[in-house]
């Protein structure tokens, strides 16, 4: 018996329509009615899985931000805040990393096109609020706890994007996972993990190890020198 592949879905019609006559004809020269016709549906059809022309060169988004939300949702009380986000971010790579050539298109895309530039920065903003979001839910305690989760935030998303730019750059070769892994280290290793409230942070697993940390307990009244002697006794440094 042979077996026949399946046949496409109706909206992976539509971005492959979509994306041909791009390729074909450019983005702005090329209507939704364009799309429909080559894709033999209806308007009514298209306006079902997209509210807008640029959102069809978008079309995995909405699913990988609801991927990385229910992710960091299940997230444990025990569990590295930061690890657990850059375990979010590598999400979105994955996403990319499905379907190098059609990410390597709209990335090409997106370069020429202004428009789609500042949607695709909206995307990201989303991505960065989503991250955010969690960490200051759980930096709640801390004084500095919205500025944390903003910068660390912003760091993460930062990092996934070099990575994610630079894969897209080479066409879409070697390995995107890969990649992003070595920009979220870096980010981990800047952000020393006993700064990290709530696990054990990166260093538990042997990447680094927090420095010393002694604590001399004096009278505000203590001359300095007398302090400075008591961590250097501390540290055996007499």
């Amino acid at each position: 018996m042979t077996s026949h592949p399946a046949k496409p879905s109706m909206r992976d019609s539509l971005v492959a329509a979509a994306f041909q006559l791009f390729l074909e004809r450019g983005y702005e020269q090329t209507t939704i009615d364009d799309i429909v016709r080559t894709a033999g549906v209806g308007r009514r059809s298209f306006f079902r899985y997209f509210p807008s022309k640029e959102d069809v060169v978008f079309p995995d988004h909405e699913q990988s931000l609801a991927d990385m939300t229910e992710f960091l949702a299940a997230s444990e009380d025990g569990d590295d805040p930061l690890l657990r986000v850059c375990e979010a971010t590598r999400l979105v790579m994955r996403m990319y990393a499905e379907n190098p050539t059609f990410s390597v298109q709209r990335y090409r895309l997106t370069r020429e096109v202004t428009g789609l530039r500042t949607y695709e920065l909206s995307v990201v903003w989303r991505y960065e609020k989503t991250l955010g979001d969690y960490l200051r839910t759980r930096f709640a305690d801390r004084r500095d706890g919205t500025l944390r989760a903003n910068v660390l935030a912003a760091a993460v998303v930062a990092a996934h994007n070099h990575a994610l730019r630079h894969w897209l750059r080479s066409g879409g070769e070697g390995d995107p996972l890969a990649e992003v892994d070595r920009a979220l280290e870096f980010v981990r290793d800047t952000w020393h993990p006993d700064a990290v409230p709530g696990g054990a942070g990166p260093g538990a697993a042997g990447e680094r190890e927090p420095d010393d940390v002694v604590v001399v307990i004096a009278k505000r009244s203590t001359p300095m020198w007398r302090v400075v002697r008591e961590v250097e006794a501390s540290l055996g440094e007499d």
